[in-house]
């Protein structure tokens, strides 16, 4: 039986921009809307931040956890995480593709889009990414950085 990952979005993102939004169909993913009282137990998951070790195939029997929110949002969703995640993080030479522009607070340098994330993810961890990237617009200059990286 194949991992289901999850993803977890704020409720302040917006749909329109939800960059794995396009994928919500797959059996292979689980989305969760953190309304308020929502809590997830993210025990026996890998939860993806930035200061942590690097994601790998020996990383690959455990399901993803992707909160999926803007930079200024991210503390707020965190704590409707309960349980003890196995923390890993994505290679820092990995850059997004995505046009990021934000008003209010600067976003880390080797943050990338959610589904730039999840792609990258399950690529080190040896699983597959089939289809992954489909509807991403920037998908192509993703892909020309990623093989380049």
């Amino acid at each position: 039986m194949s991992l289901q990952d999850v993803i977890i979005r704020h409720p302040k993102e917006r749909l329109a921009k939800c960059s794995l939004e396009p994928l919500r169909a797959r059996s292979d993913l689980v989305f969760y809307t953190a309304r308020p009282g929502f809590s997830f137990d993210t025990t026996g998951y890998i939860l993806l931040c930035v200061d942590a070790p690097v994601l790998s195939e020996q990383d690959s029997e455990l399901p993803l956890l992707l909160l999926d929110s803007t930079w200024r949002l991210l503390p707020k969703l965190e704590k409707c995480l309960t349980g003890e995640p196995l923390s890993r993080s994505l290679p820092p030479h990995i850059v997004t593709a995505y046009p990021r522009i934000s008003k209010l607070t600067e976003d880390p340098t080797n943050g990338l889009a959610s589904v730039e994330a999840l792609y990258c993810a399950r690529w080190l961890q040896g699983r597959p990414v089939d289809g992954l990237l489909d509807h991403y617009h920037w998908k192509q200059p993703f892909l020309r950085q990623f093989q380049e990286s």
